[in-house]
């Protein structure tokens, strides 16, 4: 479900904004072809279990991408996506549920810009962060 679009006024510290992301491999093939990430890792289980993983995994560079796409719809289309980086910690395994989060951590205005400042991620079901990063949002 996508989360509504944001305004500097509407937001505050400590608020976080979630969104769940299904891992399923017909999505991480998809997401492959999309990136040219052909690692069999992210899509074929006989590989990924004589390589010792428990299946297969989702790529990294999707979980980023998930990062910015709430951010993105934080923003909306009067705000825009100032910035975000996130760091690969660990592995997401596939088939399991991904929450997508954002938490804002201040709001202040620099050179006539209202920007919030985020904390990132995503967080696998028992509550452990695998991406943590940060983001910056410029908002109406």
């Amino acid at each position: 479900m996508a989360i509504s679009a944001q305004t500097f006024d509407g937001v505050s510290e400590g608020q976080e904004f979630t969104l769940e992301e299904a891992t399923d491999s017909q999505r991480l093939v998809i997401w492959a072809a999309a990136s040219g990430d052909f690692y069999q890792i992210h899509y074929d289980d006989k590989f990924a279990s004589n390589n010792k993983l428990p299946d297969i995994i989702v790529h990294g560079a999707l979980k980023g991408m998930w990062v910015g796409k709430i951010l993105d719809q934080i923003a909306g289309r009067d705000g825009w996506v100032k910035e975000w980086d996130v760091a690969y910690r660990a592995m997401d395994i596939a088939r399991e549920p991904i929450t997508v989060f954002a938490k804002v951590t201040g709001k202040r205005e620099e050179n006539g810009e209202k920007l919030v400042d985020f904390e990132v991620g995503t967080r696998k079901a028992d509550g452990s962060v695998t991406t943590p990063g940060t983001g910056t949002v410029r908002l109406p």
